[in-house]
């Protein structure tokens, strides 16, 4: 339980701390901007607690906030994605898993993670930027920036994960 904790606390520092120092200030063609830290709700194993994941997510989502001054986007979006998490897992999870199996390629394997991964990052990425922009006067800019920013925290949470899943194994 405690070292549970303690590695939850270990990915939430992590991941705020690469986004307020790196990730804040990559913005490709000024559209593009990574958001990994979406990368913490798909930590959280089949089997834990909705009340939990939204703790994890609300936290997450504000710190990443207080450090990007983005104004509570990122929290609300998070929120939002730690509300899906757990029903998405259920649904994408193999049939005979096991109830506190941890999401990666090798639980879930890779065409399973891929879609888990790919629809959660969706989910917080459209949620991300509807809140932040609340307008669809620039439509285009719009399309532009969250298909953009969507694909680049795609593909860094699966960099993420293929690095997790070497030190895990």
């Amino acid at each position: 339980m405690i070292i549970t904790l303690l590695r939850r606390i270990l990915w939430l520092l992590t991941l705020v701390v690469a986004q307020m120092m790196v990730f804040n200030y990559i913005h490709l063609w000024g559209y593009a901007t990574p958001l990994p830290y979406v990368f913490f709700i798909l930590l959280f194993p089949l089997g834990t607690e909705r009340w939990s994941i939204l703790l994890w997510g609300f936290v997450c989502g504000l710190l990443c906030d207080m450090t990007s001054l983005t104004l509570g986007v990122g929290m609300a979006a998070l929120t939002l994605t730690a509300f899906v998490q757990p029903p998405l897992l259920q649904m994408m999870a193999p049939k005979d898993a096991v109830e506190d199996m941890q999401p990666g390629y090798a639980t879930m394997g890779l065409w399973s993670y891929f879609r888990y991964a790919l629809v959660l990052t969706f989910i917080f990425c459209c949620a991300y930027f509807l809140i932040q922009t609340f307008n669809f006067f620039h439509l285009i800019d719009l399309l532009i920036a969250f298909g953009s920013s969507w694909a680049l925290t795609f593909v860094l949470c699966l960099a993420i994960e293929a690095v997790h899943y070497k030190f895990t194994s």
